[in-house]
């Protein structure tokens, strides 16, 4: 019995008990929490749902426990439930119900922990969308292991998710770059507000022996070319770099195009026409404080040129033009104020301004010997993706920023993410499915197919909590769709690494027989439930773009 199923169970339990009573069973919430106390003694699990609906029955508290807890005892699967405290309500699984998780994960496989919660959801989910100008800082990266842990998630729990890539190639920062390029190859000095680091000589070197004079072509020729082939081979890079690290994307956007195909001008002209945007001191403002902002946005500036913005509103109508009902985007620290101004495009169209939902991710340094490391050989300035990369690994450099929350700042420790013991968390947990797939290869050498499991037998305090630690996968799954918080999926999968270590060092927990010992059905239920660690541990690291190595 997973934690879904006696929620389920409570929920119907307490509707009964009510009725019975003559109270509304409506005063149930909608889902019943149930959680591990944290004192195993307590029993295997505990709610507080007759403290939650009790005042509202015309109800005591404790009598209300007290009825669920007899209610409880007499269902299949439950051993016992008592009433603690003022109200709470302690249960213990039988043995057969408990190891019916062993049963549950072999049977779904690689589908255990998925979902249809978000059936019908057609999810646009933006992120990276770094300017073609240079290498992926640290920022992006994280984004680019976040991002696409999150479409791994939002698509196990039913969603349908495209995962889109907006390509800057149009504004100041393009023609910066090509200026940093142009003045490389002229032998000129980076401009003051340039961009610096070998690889603008190594984009240099490759469009000059593709195009040889180019350096030596009029101003604006030159300008325009080393623009144009720069940010394809930059893109082309980054593009590669993000295929390295396990991220590829269905689309990516050109934001040029916008203003090519006039969806820019089509855009403001309906909001225009509907009255979403108003005049004043001759250029047109959208109401986005109505939303958050911290001041209205110009549109169209007094000179009658598009501001910024406008290409924001028109890329937004676009994506709901494609048919997405949910438009996730995955910004930066300094980008707060794109709350506001999204949500406003939303509104100013008359969606829901929920159709829009803004991740802000903060920093990541990085720290060797206690120390900030700040330069890159490549970028010459901000630590790459390659640095970390080269670093760490793309499984460390992964887990590693996954394994917090995008609100707060992380600090990667190199000399942490680099050893090779369990003091790394992802190799701890990666050495747990390591030793699980050692197990299971070395049961071949018994007759496991002549003993029947006997799952009732496991009624050990670690057999136990391994169980229920498996069953709790589906509930951390569903909630990091939910929040859009993977790193929950990086943190369960260290609570179950940490119930399965001391579980296989335990010599009272052997699977395997050792020496004359014969081969029994408890030993055949052990080696199942390892099966179904294995399970949910590579499914886990699945979702996270993480490897599951077989050996290590």
């Amino acid at each position: 019995m997973t934690p879904v199923d006696l929620a389920e169970l409570l929920r119907a339990t307490a509707a009964k008990v009510l009725v019975e009573r003559g109270a509304d069973p409506s005063v149930l919430p909608a889902e019943v929490t149930v959680e591990r106390p944290r004192n195993p003694e307590h029993g295997d699990y505990a709610t507080n749902v007759a403290m939650q609906v009790a005042k509202k029955a015309g109800m005591n508290p404790r009598e209300l426990a007290g009825l669920l807890a007899d209610a409880l005892s007499a269902a299949d699967g439950i051993e016992v439930a008592e009433v603690a405290g003022p109200g709470f309500l302690n249960i213990r699984l039988a043995a057969e119900a408990q190891s019916a998780i062993i049963e549950t994960v072999l049977a779904a496989g690689h589908g255990y922990g998925a979902a249809q919660a978000l059936a019908g959801k057609n999810i646009n989910l933006e992120f990276v969308s770094a300017n073609p100008t240079g290498p992926i800082h640290l920022g992006g990266t994280r984004w680019a292991a976040v991002g696409d842990a999150l479409g791994r998630i939002l698509v196990a729990q039913g969603a349908q998710v495209t995962r889109e890539y907006y390509f800057n190639d149009n504004g100041a920062q393009i023609d910066r770059f090509a200026n940093s390029l142009t003045a490389a190859a002229t032998g000129a000095p980076t401009p003051d507000d340039g961009y610096a680091g070998a690889y603008i000589s190594e984009i240099v070197d490759t469009i000059v022996a593709a195009n040889p004079g180019a350096a030596e072509l009029p101003a604006d020729e030159r300008h325009e070319l080393f623009r144009r082939e720069g940010v394809e081979l930059m893109f082309g890079r980054i593009k590669a770099s993000l295929h390295d690290f396990g991220t590829d994307f269905d689309v990516y956007f050109n934001e040029s195009s916008l203003f090519a195909s006039g969806e820019v001008e089509r855009a403001v002209a309906e909001l225009k026409a509907s009255g979403k945007l108003y005049e004043k001191d001759g250029a047109w403002w959208i109401a986005s404080t109505e939303y958050g902002d911290d001041k209205d946005r110009v549109v169209i500036k007094s000179d009658g040129n598009s501001a910024y913005i406008a290409g924001d509103i028109a890329y937004f109508h676009n994506k709901r033009a494609r048919g997405f009902n949910l438009c996730i985007y995955m910004l930066g620290a300094d980008h707060h104020g794109y709350i506001g101004r999204l949500k406003a495009a939303a509104a100013a169209f008359g969606d829901d301004p929920d159709t829009v939902e803004v991740l802000i991710g903060q920093m990541v340094n990085l720290v060797k010997d206690g120390v900030p490391v700040r330069m890159s050989k490549r970028a010459g300035t901000v630590i790459t993706l390659e640095d970390l990369v080269d670093l760490i690994g793309v499984d460390a450099a992964r887990y590693s920023l996954v394994r917090s929350s995008v609100n707060t700042s992380i600090d990667i420790d190199l000399d942490l993410w680099t050893k090779q013991d369990s003091v790394n968390p992802v190799y701890y947990v990666q050495y747990a499915h390591a030793r699980t797939c050692r197990i299971i290869e070395n049961s071949a050498a018994f007759d496991f197919a002549s003993v029947a499991p006997d799952f009732a037998a496991m009624t050990a305090d670690r057999e136990g909590e391994l169980m229920r630690t498996l069953g709790e996968y589906p509930r951390v799954v569903a909630m990091a769709a939910q929040l859009r918080e993977p790193h929950r999926v990086v943190r369960y999968l260290e609570d179950l690494a940490g119930v399965y270590h001391p579980f296989q060092s335990d010599d009272d927990m052997r699977v395997l027989p050792k020496g004359d010992e014969p081969l029994t059905p408890r030993h055949a239920a052990r080696l199942e439930l390892v099966k179904a660690t294995r399970q949910v541990l590579r499914n886990g690291l699945t979702l996270l773009g993480v490897g599951a190595p077989e050996r290590m």
